[in-house]
């Protein structure tokens, strides 16, 4: 109840600001005037990259866990299809509900360089790429998996202003939801699990 308390205050306040705040325009504005022919190539394959990771990355797991017969490998993969899943249920919801131009529709000064028709708030690619960079960072949290994760994950959300495609608050409003709801599965998965060998091992001592 906190964490959705929370998130919703996020979001009033985010909506808020984007609507009404001069800063969102002029960060994205300085971003997007940055823009060369080399940072375009690079940012343009960055910003396709969440599908293809987001997919592939549980599926990868899933596979092994098979191959291997690792079981929390298995369970790993399905928080993360999860997290994807459920955040990019919630994205399209506030996409629809919320219905903000995307700002080289308002902003003739705002230059796009990438595919963005759906509304704006908030960022799609931004949440997926979250969702999956904190799945994998909680299921393996080691240095080498979180860091390039979360660089990974940031440079799609940059990206995605670079571009011209979103403002800033549509971006940090994807992180905290793909985040979030990456948290939320995984912690909600580890109570499930609980509750499962709490059951089970009553089962066992009453056959006893």
């Amino acid at each position: 109840m906190r964490y959705i308390l929370l998130l919703s205050s996020f979001f009033f306040a985010t909506s808020l600001f984007s609507q009404s705040s001069k800063l969102d325009y002029q960060i994205l504005y300085d971003i997007n005037h940055g823009y060369t022919k080399v940072g375009g190539n690079i940012f343009y394959i960055i910003t396709e990259t969440p599908t293809p990771i987001g997919l592939g990355v549980p599926a990868g797991l899933f596979i092994a866990s098979w191959i291997k017969k690792d079981k929390p490998m298995r369970i790993h993969s399905y928080e993360m299809a999860s997290s994807i899943f459920l955040s990019g249920v919630i994205t399209t919801s506030l996409k629809l509900g919320i219905d903000r131009e995307r700002p080289f529709n308002t902003y003739d000064d705002i230059n796009k360089h990438s595919t963005g028709g759906s509304p704006s708030f908030p960022s799609g690619h931004t949440t997926m790429a979250f969702a999956t960079a904190t799945s994998l960072s909680l299921a393996y949290p080691k240095w080498y998996v979180i860091a390039p994760s979360m660089l990974w994950a940031g440079a799609v959300g940059y990206s995605r202003m670079y571009l011209g495609v979103h403002y800033l608050t549509d971006v940090l409003a994807g992180a905290v939801i793909g985040s979030g709801t990456a948290f939320a599965v995984y912690y909600g998965s580890k109570w499930i699990q609980k509750k499962v060998e709490q059951k089970r091992a009553n089962t066992v001592g009453m056959k006893w």
